[in-house]
C-alpha cells in the first residue's frame, strides 16, 4: 500500500522520507527508493504492476520492505537532486520509471543497484553496454514503446484514410524525443502523410497543441509515449473530443479515459519484471548479471464510443484485431 507520508517530493536534502528510512533501519528492512520524473496520479498502474512483481519474489511493502518515492512531478530540473537525495539515504536499489529517471540514477551512482524501465534502447542510452549481461550496477526493462510509430500511424490511417495531414505531439524535454520524431517522420512519409511535429512540456502547450491542430484542421494526433504527456492523458482525450480529432496513445489507460485507440506496450506486462528484479537483487542478486529483459507485449484498444462521438465508423477488419473493445 502506498501511504503519503512515504512520498519525498522536495528536493535535495529534504527530509520527508526520513523517519520511515530510521524506522527501517531499526527494524532492518531493506529499503527502495522509487524514482520517478512523473507524478503519483500518472503512475498508479504502474505501481500496482511493479507491486505485483515484488510480490512474486516475497517482498510486500510496509511487511518485509519499506519504499520511499521520489516524484518530480514534470520539473526535469528535480531529478538530479532527487537522485542524489536517494543515494544519501543508502536506498538498497533504486528503481526508476522513464529515461530521464534512469540517467539521473546512473550519473548518481556507480554503487547502488538500480532497477529501470524504459521505451528507449538502454544502449544507445548509455544505460548499459549489454543486453545478455549488463554488467555494472544496472539492469531494468526496455519496452518498444518509442518505437511503434509506424504502425500508430496505419492505425490511424485506417480510421481516418482522407486525412492527408496528422500532428505528433511529443515533449522536448525527454531524451529520446528526438528520435521518436523522426521515426514518425519516416512513418508518415512512408503513408504520404504530412506531419506536424507540435512540442509539450507543460499543460499550457497541450492547449495551444490543440488549438493549432483544430485551427490547421489536421486529420489526427500520435501522442509520443513519454512520462508528462502519459500524465496528461485525461486532459489530451477531453480536448481531442472538443477539437473532433482521431487520436492514438501507447497506452491502453488512455483509452479507458476517452482517448480514440492505443497501441503500445501492457504496463503490466513491462512494469511487473521490474518489481521481480527488485526482489531478486534484495535476495543477494547482482544487477550487472540479470539480462535486460525486453518486453514485446503489445495491445490493441479501440475506445466506440469516442469513434461514435467523432463520427468515425470502425472498419470490421480492425475490430477483428483489437485486443479489447471499450462500447
Amino acid at each position: 500500500m502506498i501511504r503519503r507520508r512515504d512520498f519525498i517530493t522536495l528536493l535535495g536534502g529534504a527530509a520527508a522520507a526520513w523517519p520511515i528510512a530510521a524506522r527501517a533501519q531499526k527494524a532492518k528492512l531493506p529499503v527502495v527508493g522509487w524514482l520517478d520524473s512523473s507524478s503519483l496520479e500518472a503512475r498508479r498502474d504502474t505501481l500496482t504492476a511493479f507491486h505485483t512483481g515484488l510480490q512474486e519474489t516475497g517482498y510486500r511493502e510496509g511487511e518485509n520492505v519499506v519504499l520511499v518515492y521520489a516524484w518530480a512531478d514534470n520539473r526535469s530540473e528535480r531529478i538530479a537532486p532527487l537522485a542524489a537525495d536517494l543515494v544519501r539515504r543508502q536506498v538498497a536499489v533504486i528503481v526508476t520509471a522513464g529515461v530521464t529517471a534512469a540517467l539521473a540514477a546512473k550519473a548518481a551512482t556507480t554503487k547502488i543497484p538500480i532497477v529501470f524501465g524504459t521505451g528507449g534502447d538502454p544502449i544507445n542510452l548509455g544505460l548499459v553496454s549489454s543486453l545478455n549481461r549488463p554488467g555494472g550496477n544496472l539492469t531494468g526493462v526496455s519496452t518498444l514503446g518509442n518505437a511503434l510509430a509506424s504502425k500508430q500511424l496505419q492505425l490511424l490511417h485506417q480510421l481516418t484514410p482522407s486525412g492527408k495531414a496528422i500532428a505528433h505531439l511529443a515533449n522536448p524535454a525527454n531524451p529520446i524525443a528526438q528520435s521518436d520524431v523522426k521515426d514518425v517522420q519516416t512513418a508518415a512519409s512512408m503513408l504520404r502523410l504530412e506531419v506536424d511535429i507540435l512540442n509539450a512540456s507543460i499543460p499550457g502547450d497541450i492547449d495551444l497543441a490543440f488549438e493549432t491542430i483544430g485551427r490547421q484542421q489536421l486529420g489526427g494526433v500520435v501522442v509520443a509515449n513519454d512520462p508528462f504527456l502519459n500524465s496528461r492523458v485525461n486532459q489530451i482525450a477531453q480536448l481531442a473530443l472538443t477539437h473532433k480529432v482521431p487520436t492514438v496513445f501507447p497506452h491502453r489507460e488512455a483509452v479507458t479515459v476517452g482517448g480514440l485507440i492505443s497501441y503500445g506496450p501492457s504496463i503490466m506486462e513491462s512494469i511487473r519484471p521490474i518489481g521481480v528484479y527488485t526482489g531478486r537483487i534484495l535476495k543477494g542478486e547482482k544487477p550487472g548479471d540479470l539480462p535486460i529483459v525486453q518486453a514485446t507485449k503489445l495491445q490493441f484498444v479501440i475506445n466506440l464510443i469516442t469513434a461514435k462521438s467523432l463520427g468515425l465508423t470502425v472498419p470490421p477488419s480492425l475490430l477483428a484485431t483489437a485486443d479489447e473493445v471499450i462500447e
